[in-house]
């Protein structure tokens, strides 16, 4: 079976940048994460797939022979020298070290970083206008309690790896056409991490890492809008061998108001008003954000009038400031009128009518288009 292309595999351009490689294949890796995978034998062999075609893509070297020569620039028979490249860095200690900050060529040993988690929180127009504190869940790797992170059974120790000394890398000397090179591999009998586990622990199968549900309060400040993002400092992934653990970004999605539509800090709504409202002119209360307000409508309101209140619209985020809230009327027409209510507008139209000469104004305007 012929091999996909490695661009393929990895789900990116062949102009993809070395950040946009390890961001596509981390997201992969996760996909196929043993802990979420339902069937393992299939997650196996596209780890597999994914591994390899990362291994070739992150090496700067290695990517321009495959941009070059293909999948034959690796084939020892094909005379590029491939003989002693080792893809076979699949398994979980490197699904671990992609997740926690490492996914280098060359595995570190030392404490790492843990990986930056990221989820989407939805809130309400009122909490992003003013913050609120929201209790939120998410699953995480966390450290097993029953072997406090070391993979091992309780009771039972944690040895240095035989094969690679502890060091979780392999040297050889490999004999190619070009000469003779020496390559470094990942150690495959302890995965990398130069430590053995002979009696793995029950309950995380050696891992030391467990897929727990977390529960902590988000602190929502005032102000924030959809697309705003904020950081838990943290609450990602646990670290490797001491490391610090990764954060949590938190990206924010607001819904939307039934009355009220935001525009930067201003809100905006539309408060109906009668005939008589805007005809005479009133003071009409009109709902806020954190209350109610009231607008003076002067007489000869139209429809589409706007209104400012100062101050009673979003917080700004860094300041004391708030924005406005702008106010628009609209001129509510009856529909059902009772019989005097017919009789008095009749006469308000009659002394329209006699007060503009809208009837004079008509013929004037019949005779232009008639000449």
């Amino acid at each position: 079976m012929a091999k996909r292309d490695y661009y393929e595999v990895l789900g990116v351009s062949r102009n993809a940048s070395p950040e946009e490689i390890k961001k596509a294949y981390r997201n992969a890796a996760l996909k196929y994460h043993p802990d979420v995978a339902k069937d393992k034998e299939e997650a196996a062999v596209k780890m597999k797939e994914l591994n390899e075609a990362y291994a070739v893509l992150s090496d700067e070297q290695k990517r321009r022979q495959y941009d070059q020569f293909g999948h034959s620039a690796f084939d020892p028979e094909q005379g590029f020298g491939g003989a002693g490249f080792d893809f076979d860095i699949g398994g979980v200690g490197d699904i671990f070290d992609i997740f926690f900050g490492g996914g280098g060529r060359r595995r570190r040993t030392g404490p790492q970083r843990g990986a930056d988690r990221e989820m989407q929180v939805t809130i309400d127009f009122e909490d992003a206008a003013f913050g609120a504190e929201k209790e939120i869940q998410f699953p995480r790797l966390e450290d097993c309690e029953v072997c406090e992170g070391s993979g091992a059974e309780p009771g039972t120790s944690v040895k240095s790896c035989p094969t690679c000394n502890g060091k979780g890398q392999v040297r050889s000397l490999q004999s190619t056409p070009l000469g003779r090179f020496e390559t470094v591999r990942t150690c495959t009998r302890c995965a990398g991490s130069g430590k053995i586990v002979e009696k793995p622990c029950k309950n995380c199968h050696g891992q030391g890492k467990v897929r727990r549900n977390r529960r902590v309060t988000l602190r929502v400040p005032a102000g924030v809008d959809t697309g705003s993002k904020l950081r838990m400092q943290g609450e990602g992934e646990p670290g490797i061998n001491g490391g610090p653990p990764g954060d949590l970004y938190v990206y924010i999605e607001v819904k939307p108001h039934k009355v009220f539509e935001r525009r930067g800090f201003d809100v905006y709504c539309e408060v109906p008003i009668s005939f008589v409202q805007a005809a005479m002119g009133d003071e009409v209360e009109v709902p806020v954000l954190d209350g109610n307000g009231s607008i003076k409508i002067p007489e000869g309101t139209q429809t589409g009038s706007s209104f400012t209140l100062k101050g009673k619209g979003i917080p700004h985020i860094r300041g004391h400031r708030r924005g406005d809230q702008i106010v628009f009327v609209k001129v509510v027409t009856p529909t059902k009128l009772t019989d005097k209510q017919k009789e008095l507008l009749r006469k308000f139209g009659d002394e329209e009518e006699k007060k503009h000469d809208r009837k004079g104004i008509f013929n004037k305007v019949k005779d232009a288009f008639t000449g």
